[in-house]
């Protein structure tokens, strides 16, 4: 699975280097890094909404860095499973 975060200038600004970091550590937590990779992107043409995040080839998602731990729990490892 590749989780590709956006670290434009818009989801800088909104977080996007404290929604890698807190993925970065449910990853390791949860012993995936074997199967999860984390990617950076400059710009997913979503900027009007949270910070951008997509996994594999899929819809563009919107997560704020308080909700990280939601969007792993549903969308990894949901996925995982």
């Amino acid at each position: 699975m590749v989780i590709t975060i956006c670290v434009g200038s818009s989801c800088h600004l909104k977080g996007s280097y404290d929604v890698i970091n807190e993925l970065k550590k449910f990853i390791k937590d949860y012993n995936l890094e074997d199967r999860v990779e984390l990617k950076a992107d400059f710009c997913m043409g979503n900027c009007l909404r949270a910070v951008s995040v997509k996994i594999d080839d899929g819809k563009c998602l919107s997560i704020k860095p308080n909700n990280v731990e939601k969007f792993f729990r549903e969308y990894v490892l949901g996925n995982l499973q």
